[in-house]
């Protein structure tokens, strides 16, 4: 990925800076809808910052006044089957790579998230909302229920509230949205990016491989059972304990000095 101050490329605008990968949803004109060629730039821009070891983080944002409105619905009537399969398996495609990162995913939401819009904040690692965002899942009001922005969904609030949301379509304040654990703060519009570059801060002074390594064991441990995952945590923090990482994070503390992480990061 091109490190460049700001890279405008139409309805995405790419900013890395200082090991921060900044992604801004640009279609302010049409509520930030996700459209085929938004999903699939999304997609790609994933792909390379997978790859770049010299990104630390991600935060997604959105200009205009709503964070996304989900799938743009101006492309979806009257396609066939085997097109909303397409259109559907390349958003779960790029939704699915923000799990998979290494790095770890900050939502800044400002506005409005729904849909394929509250899938994007579902599916982010960490999510600061300021008092003016709202969230729902209303796809049932249009007859289309929200199957696949429930994937995220039920995996980050309690299943009742989830189907509440799914059912009724209905949209929830954001300090709602902290209750249920969807956010994890709500803050003054004046200080959201002062909030979203503390959670930056605090990724950035860690080892990138182990939080990298922790990052894919905590989802993966989601779809298993307690003891499967108590299986699977122990394995991987065996492997852990033996990384350069974990030995100087150690032996920092044992000789009461910042750890010097491999990679980069101190603490």
């Amino acid at each position: 990925m091109n490190p460049a101050a700001a890279d405008a490329i139409s309805d995405l605008l790419i900013n890395v800076a200082d090991g921060v990968a900044r992604l801004t949803l640009n279609r302010p004109d049409r509520r930030n809808a996700l459209s085929k060629n938004l999903v699939l730039r999304l997609d790609r821009e994933l792909t390379s910052i997978e790859a770049d070891s010299a990104i630390r983080a991600v935060v997604l944002a959105a200009n205009g006044p709503v964070f996304c409105a989900g799938h743009d619905l101006s492309e979806m009537a009257g396609l066939t089957e085997e097109e909303y399969r397409t259109i559907f398996s390349n958003c779960s495609r790029m939704m699915l790579r923000l799990r998979q990162l290494p790095q770890p995913v900050i939502a800044r939401v400002h506005g409005l998230a729904t849909a394929a819009g509250c899938q994007l904040v579902a599916a982010s690692d960490l999510v600061v909302a300021t008092e003016q965002a709202t969230f729902a899942t209303p796809g049932v009001k249009i007859g289309l229920f929200c199957t696949t922005p429930m994937v995220p969904l039920v995996r980050a609030i309690a299943p009742k509230a989830a189907m509440e949301m799914l059912i009724t379509g209905a949209p929830i304040s954001a300090r709602r949205a902290c209750e249920l654990g969807l956010v994890n703060c709500v803050v003054d519009q004046r200080v959201l990016d002062e909030r979203v570059a503390e959670f930056v801060e605090a990724v950035k002074a860690s080892s990138p491989d182990i939080l990298a390594l922790g990052k894919r064991a905590f989802y993966d441990e989601l779809a298993l059972d307690e003891t499967a995952a108590y299986r699977h945590a122990t394995d991987v923090i065996t492997r852990n304990a033996v990384q350069p990482a974990a030995q100087e994070g150690i032996t920092a503390f044992l000789e009461k000095r910042p750890a010097r992480w491999p990679g980069g990061g101190n603490q």
